[in-house]
């Protein structure tokens, strides 16, 4: 499958969740992904400028009004989110294993919240409570939340199941 055809075949399956998607299909509408965005960003340099705010004592950073590229990326969305699911089921697992850093990073949000909250209620001491054991469980989940992206890409990067599975048939070779 060709740059060209990934995209379109992509965007034709624009909200389709379910079937397969190949390595190139997926990997190629990526690519289109990353150099939309780049492209993008220089565009709304050029049409809408940069702005330098000081984000610390002694620390500026140079920001770009991102309105062409944030009207970019709502727009593929979805058509990321789709062929990344079916990218899963071609390799075999079940598409809500794409989420599966998120999920990661929200136990890690919310357990950060319970430390946090627990600290105000023990006066205010957090560290004793992190100190009693909580830590371990903040290291391995900081562990988890750090690892899984590297697992799901790697998912991402097996090769195509050749037999049918349960979301379908293999990939066609070109054009679906």
């Amino acid at each position: 499958m060709s740059f060209t055809d990934a995209v379109k075949t992509c965007f034709r399956k624009y909200a389709t969740f379910s079937g397969r998607a190949s390595r190139p299909e997926y990997w190629w509408f990526m690519l289109f992904l990353v150099l939309g965005s780049i492209v993008l960003g220089i565009v709304d340099a050029a049409l809408f400028g940069t702005e330098t705010v000081q984000v610390a004592p002694g620390m500026v950073q140079t920001q770009t009004r991102s309105v062409l590229g944030g009207l970019f990326a709502l727009a593929t969305f979805i058509p990321a989110l789709a062929a990344g699911w079916r990218r899963m089921h071609d390799s075999g697992r079940s598409g809500i294993y794409l989420l599966y850093p998120l999920i990661a990073m929200f136990g890690v949000v919310m357990y950060m919240s319970f430390v946090t909250g627990l600290g105000a209620v023990t006066g205010g001491n957090p560290v004793r409570f992190l100190a009693e054991g909580a830590g371990l469980v903040m290291i391995l989940a900081m562990l988890v939340a750090t690892l899984s992206p590297l697992v799901v890409i790697w998912w991402l990067a097996r090769p195509t199941q050749p037999e049918t599975n349960q979301w379908g048939p293999p990939p066609q070779r070109g054009p679906a």
